[in-house]
Parts: structure tokens; C-alpha cells; sequence
């Protein structure tokens, strides 16, 4: 693909040109079903459609609890009539638009083609009770029942990624596909993601569940929809877990059968993963042993799963590697400082208030407080040299407690403008044969999304690394008088020159190399300290 024509289309979303000269049938089609345009509404639409259906389930779940029916019946029968219009609407409109869709416009009744597709059923299924009940007597369960139905929907948007999952992965082993489904990879598609946002969707589900069961009036009127619903994340936990161990090998670093499973096992994400689902079992295993109800509040460890779908966690982690032995002084300052204030609190007011200064431990609570600014007054001196050692500590505190805030947030700052740089000089490299690939593309699109950068701002980099590209096989073609009169030619000329160098001495063997100079002596000692500089950076970059 030539980068002057396709680089910006293929890398971002592609603008989308629709002429408004189309007849209003193409013209709509255009604009809400065409899955083959880009930046149409035709995702959009199917994303809230899916986000309906799953919300119709969940009310299902709610009317069947009594209690909360007879409360919130009128809430349900009106999100009831709102969905059934919205499904409504999207089947008029699909039965309106079918003689543009490539399916059923080459046949001549194509609306009647629709109408006996499998799809087109399915979302007469979805409507089709709610229509009946004015004309028919039915029984609200069965109508319930009937209204599951519309979970038949998602099959539209599921069917599609999966054929286009089974052509891209035509040839490969179940374990490839496996890991394409489970792990990022130019061969996931539109199926990881659909498979990654039903992860995170029960991730979300499931740590509300907990939160709401520690409510007594909700856990007492789901208390069965609660053990249902966890039994249910579990299973799809466990699942998820088992298919990240068996297809982890192929991932790069994780290729040994043994080995690189108990890698994967020992990484970070890996325990988050075992811990949502370890309370679960231990709790089935050995409740007749012990009392493990306790462990059912680290269900909440759940939410943690939801880093692996954020860069800003990974980012965040490689700040705090970097600037951990600044912190970790800070932290020793900030400890020091809290067990002398605790020891002070305690000199100046156990005799005054000796059932809250009982002790130095006990005292080490009110000099958190104090440091940190918190006050929350349970605790407060009494005494003269209590109060004053109060107010100069929590002016102390203001300014030492502050220190890993500012590090982090300035740190945090550098990294993202570090990693921007870094996305910068891979696309100068990428740039360099004036092709984009595919592999290539997909680098910069989750490098761009990991990034939190825009459509604009990925073009952007993308027309300043050209800039920079152009600049410096420009400049390789100009004398060295033409170069020096101008700066910026002058920089990128020896940036050029300088790269030459370090990638001459990775080539290079050292030892040979200083053998023939030092008998030679066709370099000066400058030069050998240079070269000798040069070298030791690039061993250290390479060994880091």
C-alpha cells in the first residue's frame, strides 16, 4: 500500500463521502446498513441495538422477582413499549432498504426475499408478541418467555464476525484459532472484540451483583438471582481462564508447552484471573471445613480484569518501575515522619486523653490524618504543645504528602510523551520503504488506541514523520556547505550520521576493531574515545 494515497484511510477510520445526489433509498442504505462503508452509522446501530437486547434480558430477570414487579411494573411496561417501537423501526427499515442489500437485490421480490431470512424472523420474533396480545388472549409467563426471544437478535451482529473470523483463520490449527479469539492478533477481527466486550460486560455485571448483595433489602428479595448470576460469571471466568492457558503458546515468550504455560500462569494477569474465580470454588470445596463466607468480598478483585483491556494501567506500571526508588525515599520520608508525630502526639497528650493517646500505635492513626490533611476530628489534641505540633505537622504534611502525587503525575506525563515519541520513530521506520502493511497498520492502531490519540492526531504524526523522512533524504543529497547553512538540515544530517555510527558499531567486532586501530593508530584518541563512547551506550541499550 503507497503511503501517499492509502496510509491515513488504512490506519484510521476512512471520512466518509456519500453523495447526496443518490436516489433516498441508496442514499439511506448508505448511511445506516452498508457494512461495507466506512464511518457510516451501520456499527453504531448495531452496537446499541445489541446494548437493548441485553438490557431487555436483564428487565425479564427483574419482573420475574415479585416484589420488585409490583413496585416498578409501569417502568417495565413502558421500557417494554420503547423497545418494541425501536425493534419495530429497525425492521420497517429493513424491510424498507432490502432492495439494496447485495443478499436480496438480485432477486426480484427482494422485500419478500427479507421477510423469509433467517434474520428477518428473528426480528419479527422480537416484536411480533407484544403485537399479538391485543389480539390474542395470552398469558403474561408465556409472553415473558416469548419476549427471551429477542436475545435471538445478537445472532445479526455475531454471525457476521464469525465467517469473517473463519475465512481470516482458513488453514490454521484450533489452538491458533483459539488464540486469535482469546488474545489481540491480526487475525481476531471483529470476533475479539465482540469476545472482549462480553468479558468486560461480565466483569461489570458480576461486581455490581456484589456490591448490591451486601444491601439486605436486595439480597433479600434476589438472593437466588444472585447465587444464579455468580455460578454463571464463574463458569465463563473458568473458561476464559482455561482458554488463555491452553492457547498462551503461542504467544511470543510464552512457547514451551510447560514452561511458557507457568509464565503465563505467574503473570500478573493471570493470578487477577485465578483470584475472581478461586473464592468461588474454595468456598464449594471447603465450606465444610471452615467458614469461608469472608472471601466472597474479594469477588471484587473482578474489576481488576478490566486493566488488561486499558493501556493507561500498563503505562501507569511502567511509571512506577521507573521512578520507584524516588518514591520509595518519599515513602521511608513519609513513614519516618508519621512515627515521630505519633511518638510526639503520644508525649503531649496521653496524660491529657489517655483512652485515645494510649499507646504509639494507637497514636500513629491520628498522625495519618494529621499529615495527610484529613482531619476527620475524632481524634484531636487537647493540650497547648499538642495543638501547636498539630498545625506545624500539617503544614509539613501538605507539602510531604504531596511528593508521589506530583512524581506520578509528572512521570506519567513524561511516559505518554516518551511513548508518542516512540510511535513517532517506529513510523519514520515504517516509513522507509514507503509502504504501510497490514501488520504494520495494526501496530499503529493499538499503539494510537493504547495511546488514547485521535483520528487527527494520528494523521498528524503520521504527516510529521514524512516530514522528518523527506527532510533527511533531502538532506543526504546536498553538499556539506549547503547542509551547514542551515540548522535544521545541519541536526538531521548528523542525526543521520550519528545512527550510521551506532549501527556500525553493533556490526562491528570490538575487539578486532581496537586491535587494528591501536596498531595502526589511524584514529586519535578522541576519536577512540568516540567510538569507545558510542559503543558502551549501545551494549547498555541493547543488555536493557
Amino acid at each position: 500500500m503507497q503511503i501517499n494515497d492509502l496510509e491515513a484511510q488504512l490506519i484510521t477510520d476512512h471520512e466518509t463521502h456519500i453523495s447526496s445526489d443518490l436516489p433516498f433509498r441508496q442514499w439511506l442504505y448508505a448511511w445506516l446498513l452498508n457494512p461495507h462503508i466506512e464511518g457510516n452509522y451501520q456499527k453504531t446501530i448495531d452496537r446499541w441495538i445489541a446494548i437493548l437486547i441485553v438490557a431487555n434480558l436483564f428487565v425479564l430477570i427483574f419482573e420475574h422477582v415479585p416484589a420488585i414487579n409490583a413496585i416498578y411494573s409501569t417502568w417495565f411496561h413502558y421500557f417494554d413499549v420503547a423497545s418494541v417501537v425501536i425493534f419495530t423501526i429497525e425492521y420497517l427499515v429493513r424491510f424498507y432498504l432490502a432492495p439494496e442489500d447485495e443478499e436480496f437485490k438480485k432477486h426480484r421480490f427482494a422485500r419478500a426475499k427479507y421477510a423469509t431470512s433467517p434474520f428477518a424472523i428473528i426480528d419479527l420474533i422480537a416484536i411480533l408478541p407484544f403485537f399479538l396480545q391485543a389480539f390474542i388472549s395470552i398469558d403474561l409467563r408465556y409472553l415473558r418467555f416469548l419476549r427471551l426471544l429477542r436475545i435471538l437478535k445478537l445472532f445479526r451482529v455475531l454471525i457476521p464476525a464469525y465467517k469473517a473470523f473463519k475465512i481470516a483463520n482458513e488453514g490454521r490449527t484450533f489452538r491458533q484459532r483459539v488464540h486469535a479469539l482469546v488474545f489481540p492478533s491480526a487475525y481476531g477481527g471483529e470476533l475479539h472484540n465482540l469476545y472482549d466486550s462480553f468479558i468486560v460486560v461480565w466483569v461489570i455485571v458480576s461486581v455490581l451483583a456484589v456490591i448490591l448483595e451486601s444491601v439486605h433489602s436486595v439480597h433479600y428479595l434476589l438472593n437466588m438471582e444472585f447465587l444464579i448470576l455468580d455460578a454463571i460469571a464463574v463458569s465463563i471466568f473458568t473458561l476464559e481462564y482455561t482458554l488463555r492457558m491452553y492457547c498462551c503458546v503461542e504467544e511470543p515468550g510464552y512457547k514451551k508447552a510447560v514452561a511458557g504455560r507457568l509464565k503465563m500462569a505467574k503473570s500478573t494477569s493471570s493470578i487477577i484471573d485465578l483470584l475472581a474465580i478461586a473464592p468461588f470454588f474454595l468456598e464449594v470445596f471447603l465450606h465444610h471445613l471452615i467458614d469461608l463466607r469472608f472471601m466472597r468480598v474479594f469477588r471484587l478483585l473482578r474489576l481488576l480484569k478490566l486493566t488488561r483491556y486499558t493501556g493507561a494501567t500498563q503505562s501507569l506500571m511502567k511509571v512506577i518501575a521507573r521512578e520507584w526508588p524516588v518514591m520509595a525515599a518519599s515513602a521511608f520520608i513519609m513513614l519516618l515522619l508519621v512515627v515521630m508525630t505519633a511518638s510526639l502526639g503520644y508525649l503531649f497528650e496521653h496524660e491529657a486523653q489517655p483512652e485515645k493517646f494510649e499507646n504509639i500505635p494507637q497514636s500513629i492513626y491520628w498522625a495519618v490524618i494529621t499529615l495527610a490533611s484529613v482531619g476527620y476530628g475524632d481524634i484531636s489534641p487537647v493540650t497547648p504543645a499538642g495543638r501547636a505540633m498539630t498545625i506545624v505537622l500539617a503544614l509539613i504534611g501538605i507539602g510531604i504528602f504531596a511528593i508521589p502525587a506530583a512524581l506520578l503525575s509528572s512521570a506519567f506525563s513524561d511516559q505518554l510523551k516518551s511513548d508518542r515519541e516512540a510511535l513517532v520513530n517506529k513510523l519514520f521506520e515504517m516509513l522507509s520503504d514507503g509502504n504501510i502493511d497490514e501488520e504494520e497498520a495494526l501496530y499503529i492502531k493499538t499503539e494510537a488506541k493504547r495511546l488514547h490519540l485521535s483520528d487527527e492526531e494520528v494523521k498528524l504524526l503520521i504527516e510529521k514523520a514524512k516530514r522528518e523522512r523527506e527532510l533527511m533524504d533531502d538532506v543526504a543529497t546536498l553538499p556539506l556547505h549547503k547542509i551547514a547553512a542551515n540548522t535544521d538540515h545541519t541536526i538531521e544530517h548528523f542525526k543521520h550520521l550519528l545512527g550510521q555510527v551506532r549501527q556500525l558499531s553493533l556490526l562491528t567486532d570490538q575487539d578486532k576493531f581496537h586491535a587494528a586501530v591501536d596498531s595502526s593508530e589511524r584514529l586519535t584518541e578522541t576519536d577512540k574515545k568516540l567510538w569507545t563512547l558510542i559503543a558502551l551506550q549501545q551494549s547498555a541499550s541493547k543488555e536493557h
